[in-house]
């Protein structure tokens, strides 16, 4: 069982930057790709970030230039740099780790961009 805990969501302005985290616990060893997901109002969950066990990143088109994703391995915390913020990047954004056998998710934080 892996247990996922985000946290860092706050309301920002447009053109501000935000940085969210991710707190893993449980059998982390069993996991190989960690990302990020976001679902906006009225929206279907999306892809935003994600990292394999290797170090490789991908990134959507969407936030590519201005998301970086990153993990701490020391602390088993991933975060989410978020600059240059839009409205459009309003959302609940979720952690989701993937495994072998099971996929896990967070709860979710909620982040708003607005002025």
């Amino acid at each position: 069982q892996v247990q996922l805990v985000e946290s860092g969501g706050d309301l920002v302005q447009p053109g501000g930057s935000l940085r969210i985290s991710c707190a893993a616990s449980g059998s982390i060893f069993s996991i190989y790709t960690k990302a990020w997901y976001r679902q906006g109002p009225g929206k279907q969950r999306e892809f935003v970030a994600e990292i394999t066990r290797g170090g490789s990143t991908n990134v959507a088109n969407s936030v590519k230039g201005r998301f970086t994703i990153s993990i701490d391995n020391a602390k088993n915390t991933m975060h989410l740099q978020m600059n240059s913020l839009k409205p459009e990047d309003t959302a609940v954004y979720y952690c989701n780790f993937r495994g072998a056998l099971r996929t896990y998710w967070g709860q979710g934080t909620q982040v708003t961009v607005s002025s």
